[in-house]
């Protein structure tokens, strides 16, 4: 039986919000892939910001490989 690890990536575009780049989402996309993972599911959430209260949006990006 195969078992599996997970690796959860958070994501956002600045302490300002602001939409997702799809270019940045790609580079991480890729650059997990290189390293064998691939992508599990995209999760889009309100991240807590660095400064004050309140957050942004960003997405949860979870990624699976077998243990190896």
């Amino acid at each position: 039986m195969t078992s599996y690890e997970y690796k959860v990536v958070e994501l956002r575009e600045g302490l300002m919000g602001g939409k997702m780049s799809g270019n940045k989402l790609e580079k991480v996309l890729n650059e997990h892939a290189d390293q064998g993972w691939q992508l599990k599911t995209i999760t889009g959430v309100e991240v807590k910001g660095r400064i004050g209260p309140g957050g942004v949006e960003g997405v949860l990006v979870t990624f699976e490989r077998p243990r190896g």
